[in-house]
């Protein structure tokens, strides 16, 4: 499903106009991202958790040289299932 498809679906299934529809799936993505970015997680209840996870500094290898590199500390966006989206699927 593309973002697209999903504006569609809202609109077909608020009774929104496509505009409308759009603004919505942009508003709500854009406040998620920034939740994000300042660090904090956002739960939306009975679908999942949208949080910031953090990666160690590690050592790797250079696939050209076989040199040894250090690979620095990153954050990474993560989602992690509700119960209910988890019975969902299943």
């Amino acid at each position: 499903m593309t973002k697209a498809d999903l504006v569609a679906q809202v609109a077909k299934k608020a009774n929104l106009t496509s505009k409308a529809s759009k603004d919505a799936v942009v508003v709500i993505f854009a406040t998620i991202s920034e939740a994000m970015k300042r660090g904090e997680k956002v739960v939306v209840t009975g679908f999942g958790t949208f949080l910031v996870r953090k990666r160690a500094t590690r050592k790797g290898r250079n696939p050209q040289t076989g040199a040894e590199i250090q690979i620095p500390a990153t954050k990474t966006p993560g989602f992690t299932a509700g119960k209910s989206l988890k019975r969902m699927i299943k």
